[in-house]
């Protein structure tokens, strides 16, 4: 099958090349089309479950509102978590499910058990409604609404109304959030006094304004020859309609409620607000993205759309973008071309120096952007996006592309110097010498994509963030499997000639002579040969376990995100004080462009943050700019400073990274220490308990525990004695609390299309202290009025700000990051500490989760998955070669393979992780696929006649070529990404530190240990 598609593609070369032409036509569209994003979407598949309860503290949330809607979430298929956040008028719930659902699916079971849930939600309390079809990467595009002469309330009318609804229509946004400012509302505020002096009470306002408030239809009529639609119009479209509602009539004289009201426009209760660079609030919009959009032509859609919205807003308002999702994704992706141009070019350098003649060069060359466009063509059909990791995977291949091409050029160009070839034809040349290689050629390149099966089998967030780069790579390769097969042995036949001697080109010679010395003492002493290499196997093992671990390097996302907590009793009018000395502290640093300060929580909760925690924006500028060495410096500068300013405590971040890493585990940091039990007093105990034994830790930064309890709560406990004996229900007692206190909506006012909410409430001074709340009065069905202070126990007390849970349990998280200090190492550490000092009651457990939940979780699969794959390799090579004792010689070559790989990252100063395993298993795939070239051409060699010794000399002078070249060309493809400081390089570091380290002592070993083994194995007849 293989030598047929070699002769098919030398005697119909002209149709492969017309074939070729139609592959570029084709990929350069399919690339054209890709979707392009800076990073894999790694948010679990999860819906979201926001019930606003206004007024309802955390206890009540959870009893009422959250417990029914977990419950009615159990049992739905391939759930993986259950997450909830019950706190003050809000309860959040997360339905995590496996990988494999699809979230429109997920959201539908989700639908179906709301209607169950909602049926046992109490009446009034809250409607529970689904988040927005977004991800952690969603929120792509945030901008603030701002105008001169223009109030709050106004420009969040114009956000809410003009510019949200507008970007509403773009294909790929799914929501529009606004944050900050004052939404408008219609507020009836009752002076109490009059409502007694005309005997009236809060229903009887709350009832007038319902049925003082509508447009009704009554058919039509027939007039002559006309019919006449009628129209009852009765709603309301001013304040002053709303002040002329009446009441009731009193000898003839009407009461309306201006006569016990005043009726203004205000603002509604807020539980968040915005501040930018420290002078003050504004409002803003976040544009979330729909799940699988193309990221940066959303983006580019919406900047677009955005100027039209421009021309049609106020005089003096505008729009002014502080993030756009699309300069990192910019960054991301040059970062990772300029690898490809760079490693392109040297990789061609290579080609050229080793075969010394630049058709061939040529010939190989073009085999890797065709080999990029098979992989654009096959990652569209996939629904792939062009981002960081699945660019990094041809970035990272580019070398490997080139090498089944290199190995049948290389054997091309050298049988035409062969003397016995002088009278054949270039085509029969061609035919030959492809046939000879073909076949090691497919088994290696078969056997490097088999190489990255344990990143196919990753779950999770590592499962996503790596599988687009072992699809990229594999596509490659595919590709470039089919071209050296096809489009190589075709140009060779017509670009090469048949020459009578090769002019060996300067690098070789320079090369093969010390090459050959060495290789004869190493033959000479193939003990001492064996021996040395396996002891440097044992140094390289015993440099790894002085390596740190981690999960993932920190990708720059080029911002920072600043967490600033501070005590759950503080007031909002506070936070924002203090997020403004913030942010004025920031915009000292030249580096800082813009800070913008989220408080609290947007319209729609999709980050359930109270008053007292605060997401920091802090944009900077082109690093050109800067005064200092790097990011990591500016934040040490910048936390020296903003601890100058009391009471808050602050974690330091990315907008990406920080809003993912909530979304995935429920906590915001690298390490969450979570404490499960039913008592949050001692959950809470137990966490300060775990925060002092971590607080201590060498690394160890931000620790803190997650704030449940410290809310003041005013607490009005109804007594049922007394209600009873003035005939008064508890209904009556709290109708009049949640109107009178609260404010309650009776009604909308529509003005035009825009839609404003009509409440009814006590004036301030009437509901703003424990008394005043004592002498609000209460109607008896007798005709008494009675304070509610001989009705009920008003107390102030201290209350829990917010209940978590997990798994249907309660539980409490320590969180902390870490810096200077690898995340294995020190859980390692503090497992041993927490299980000495802490001492956890009965029914009370500790699980860890953040990063290191999730390195656990790969190294576990990596543990099962990557032995298994060299079996599979193992026996792929024993059906190729028909022999244990040559398979076993070449899956001998993966572990001199780790001998470079080890060293080369503690020089670097880098941990294992994820991406430093993914460079071990692609240093696999090449160790193989040179033990490969190196033992088929040697038992040619002996098949052919050629003694042991002679065919070993000849087989490694002759593969000394293809091997150099293979390896040189997949290290210096790599050499950009080593010294890259752009935007994304950190991840791929760890992985190219590997990959080129490793290769210096596979490529040594391949062409000195191997074929010392080859000899013994065969003399001893192993």
């Amino acid at each position: 099958m293989i030598e047929r598609i070699v002769d098919f593609s030398v005697k119909f070369r002209f149709l492969v090349i017309t074939l070729t032409i139609l592959l570029i036509g084709t990929g350069v569209y399919m690339t054209m089309h890709l979707p392009v994003d800076a990073v894999p979407d790694v948010t679990n598949i999860q819906v979201q479950i926001n019930t606003d309860a206004p007024g309802m503290g955390a206890v009540e949330v959870e009893k009422l509102i959250t417990f029914p809607i977990e419950a009615s979430m159990m049992g739905l298929p391939d759930i993986d978590k259950i997450r909830s956040l019950s706190k003050t008028a809000l309860s959040q719930v997360t339905v995590v499910f496996k990988d494999q659902v699809d979230i429109y699916f997920a959201r539908r079971l989700v639908m179906e058990r709301l209607q169950v849930a909602k049926a046992q939600i109490p009446k009034g309390i809250g409607t529970p409604v689904m988040g927005p079809i977004s991800s952690g990467l969603g929120e792509i595009y945030q901008y603030t609404v701002e105008g001169d002469g223009h109030t709050l309330l106004e420009l969040r009318t114009i956000q809410d109304w003009i510019v949200r609804y507008q970007l509403l229509t773009i294909p790929g946004v799914t929501e529009v959030n606004s944050f900050g400012g004052f939404t408008k509302q219609y507020q009836v505020i009752v002076d109490p006094d009059r409502l007694v002096a005309h005997d009236l009470s809060l229903k009887d306002i709350f009832t007038s304004l319902e049925e003082n408030n509508a447009n009704v239809g009554g058919a039509y009529i027939e007039h002559a020859s006309e019919q006449y639609i009628v129209r009852g119009i009765g709603l309301i479209s001013s304040t002053k309609d709303v002040e002329n509602i009446i009441l009731k009539a009193r000898d003839g004289t009407p009461v309306h409620i201006k006569d016990v009201a005043k009726v203004l426009i205000g603002p509604e209760v807020r539980y968040g607000a915005v501040t930018k660079d420290g002078k003050g609030e504004v409002v803003t919009g976040i544009v979330m993205s729909l799940i699988g959009a193309n990221s940066r032509e959303v983006v580019n859609r919406v900047k677009k759309k955005i100027e039209e919205i421009k021309r049609s807003l106020p005089k003096g308002v505008t729009i002014k973008p502080f993030y756009d999702r699309s300069e990192l994704i910019n960054k991301c992706i040059k970062t990772v071309t300029n690898a490809l141009i760079i490693g392109g070019g040297l990789v061609f350098i290579v080609l050229f120096g080793f075969l010394g003649n630049l058709r061939s060069a040529f010939i190989v060359a073009i085999n890797i952007p065709l080999a990029a466009l098979i992989a654009f063509v096959l990652m569209k059909v996939q629904g792939m996006s062009a981002n960081l990791m699945s660019l990094g995977g041809l970035a990272i291949g580019i070398g490997m592309m080139a090498d089944s091409s290199i190995v049948m050029v290389e054997n091309i160009y050298r049988h035409l110097y062969e003397d016995s070839n002088r009278d054949k034809s270039i085509v029969k040349i061609t035919l030959i010498s492809a046939k000879e290689v073909a076949r090691p050629i497919v088994f290696a390149i078969l056997i490097i994509i088999v190489v990255f099966l344990p990143l196919f089998t990753l779950q999770g967030i590592e499962g996503k963030m790596f599988k687009p780069l072992a699809f990229t790579i594999s596509f490659a390769m595919l590709g470039s499997l089919i071209l050296s097969l096809t489009l190589a042995p075709a140009l060779c036949s017509l670009m090469l000639k048949v020459k009578t001697q090769e002019n060996e080109n300067v690098i070789l010679r320079l090369v093969k002579k010390p090459y050959l010395s060495l290789l004869k003492k190493a033959l000479h002493h193939n003990r001492i040969t064996v021996i040395t290499a396996v002891a440097l196997l044992a140094i390289s093992f015993g440099i790894m376990s002085r390596l740190g671990s981690e999960f993932m390097p920190q990708l720059d996302e080029g911002a920072i995100a600043v967490q600033a907590i501070r005590l759950p009793s503080i007031s909002l009018t506070n936070s924002i004080g203090t997020c403004e000395a913030i942010e004025k502290t920031i915009m000292k640093f030249p580096e800082v462009e813009t800070v913008v300060s989220k408080t609290g929580r947007a319209e729609i909760a999709t980050d359930p943050m109270g008053q007292e925690i605060s997401d920091i924006y802090v944009i900077l500028k082109p690093r050109r700019e800067w005064n200092v060495k790097n990011k990591d410096e500016l934040i040490e500068k910048m936390n020296e400073e903003l601890n100058l300013i009391p009471g808050i405590a602050y974690g330091f971040s990315q907008p990406i990274e920080l809003r993912v890493s909530e979304l995935i585990s429920g906590v915001r940091s690298d390490i969450a220490i979570k404490v499960f039990g039913e008592d949050m007093s001692i959950l809470k105990e137990k966490a300060e308990e775990i925060k002092g034994v971590i607080s201590v830790m060498d690394g160890v930064v931000e620790p803190k525990v997650e704030q449940v309890a410290g809310l003041p709560v005013l607490q009005i406990e109804i007594d049922r004695e007394s209600i009873s004996r003035y005939g008064i229900n508890i209904y009556d007692v709290q109708y009049v609390i949640e109107t009178a206190i609260g404010g309650k909506v009776a009604t909308q006012v529509l003005e035009g299309q825009k839609r404003f909410d009509l409440i009814v409430r006590y004036p301030h001074e009437s509901r703003n202290n424990i008394n005043s709340v004592k002498n609000i009065l209460i109607n008896a069905p007798a005709g008494e009025r009675v304070p509610l202070g001989q009705l009920a126990s008003i107390t102030i007390e201290e209350g829990p700000a917010q209940i978590s849970r997990e798994h249907s349990q309660r539980r409490v998280a320590v969180e902390c990051n870490l810096l200077g200090r690898d995340i294995g190492g020190f859980v390692s550490e503090a497992k041993e500490k927490i299980e000495r000092n802490v001492d956890l009651p009965s029914g009370y457990y500790i699980v860890w989760g953040g990063q290191f939940e999730l390195q656990q979780r790969a190294n576990k699969r990596l543990a099962i998955i990557v032995p298994l794959t060299i079996l599979i390799i193992f026996l792929l090579l024993f059906s190729s070669f028909n022999s244990l004792r040559n398979s076993t010689l070449i899956i001998m070559n993966i572990p001199f393979a780790i001998i470079g790989g080890f060293p080369a990252m503690w020089i670097a100063g880098e941990n294992l992780s994820v991406p430093a395993s993914v460079g071990f298993i692609a240093l696999f795939g090449i160790a193989v696929e040179n033990g490969i070239i190196m033992i088929q051409y040697l038992n040619q060699l002996r098949q052919e006649g050629l003694g042991l010794h002679e065919a070993i000399l000849k087989g490694a002078e002759n593969r000394l070529r293809p091997v150099l070249m293979t390896a040189l060309t997949t290290a210096l493809g790599l050499i950009p990404i080593l010294l890259s400081h752009g935007t994304g390089s950190e991840i791929q570091k760890p992985l190219a530190t590997v990959v080129v380290g490793g290769l210096i002592s596979s490529t040594f070993l391949t062409l000195i240990v191997l074929p010392t083994l080859y000899g013994w194995f065969e003399k001893k007849g192993v």
